[in-house]
């Protein structure tokens, strides 16, 4: 791959459809913890030993005492010029009709803080909600979540669990139904939401250039994204601090 300014001008001057695919990377500036890599702990846990379904079948209280440290912590976060610069760049260009759709694993809902109105959360979102019992999900941005998981959280190896009863934790709140609710993200071992992948597969099909900003290509299926472009001849650019494994593969 090379760095030719010029030559990213040219085609990014003539592209009608532009596909941005962003990562922890881009949130890492505003201080959100990404949870992976050394020093990724909560508590004595990494986040792939509470983001599963059965560490949520085994501990919920536990498992809602994670999402609801990362939720509050989220809470005080702003967009960095990466958010501003892509919620901006998406602005404009539809000003001139052409289009801009950014396709996140964060779960973080900064692009959408930041102003980005077409956006595809592949991972979820922290403030949305999924009932265990009805499946219905909604947006929750409430803070503390429920009044029992108030002042909990703490990620200090030494705090003690809180062990809350299942009937004090989220609760759905559709009409007499009252199950459990759960984190509207994607956990390790679960697959991605269908119609989600399918919106992202038809922008990918469009797309006449690719971005990939601040997301080392190693998860999958999001790793795949900008290879699969690139094999159509469609030219991918990344912006990241360090070489990834896909650098190569893009055109």
């Amino acid at each position: 791959p090379r760095i030719d300014m010029a030559d990213f001008r040219e085609v990014f001057a003539k592209a009608k459809h532009i596909a941005i695919i962003t990562g922890a990377g881009v949130s890492a500036e505003s201080g959100v913890p990404t949870f992976r890599g050394a020093g990724g702990f909560w508590r004595k846990w990494q986040a792939q030993e509470l983001a599963t379904p059965a560490a949520f079948a085994r501990n919920p209280s536990r498992v809602w005492e994670f999402y609801h440290y990362r939720r509050e912590v989220m809470l005080s976060k702003h967009p960095n010029p990466a958010h501003i610069a892509i919620a901006e760049c998406e602005r404009r260009l539809s000003k001139q009709g052409r289009s801009v759709v950014v396709i996140t694993q964060n779960i973080d809902e900064l692009h959408r803080k930041a102003g980005t109105k077409h956006l595809l959360e592949i991972h979820g979102s922290l403030f949305k909600t999924r009932c265990t019992n009805c499946g219905n999900v909604a947006a929750n941005y409430k803070s503390p979540i429920c009044p029992a998981l108030a002042g909990k959280g703490a990620p200090d190896p030494e705090t003690e669990d809180a062990t809350i009863p299942v009937e004090d934790l989220p609760q759905c709140e559709e009409d007499g139904c009252n199950g459990l609710l759960r984190p509207h993200v994607v956990w390790f071992g679960e697959t991605l939401d269908p119609d989600v992948l399918t919106e992202v597969e038809k922008e990918l099909e469009i797309c006449d250039l690719c971005l990939v900003v601040g997301t080392s290509s190693v998860v999958y299926p999001a790793a795949m994204f900008a290879p699969q472009v690139s094999a159509r001849g469609v030219p991918v650019a990344e912006f990241n601090t360090e070489a990834t494994p896909a650098t190569n593969r893009f055109r």
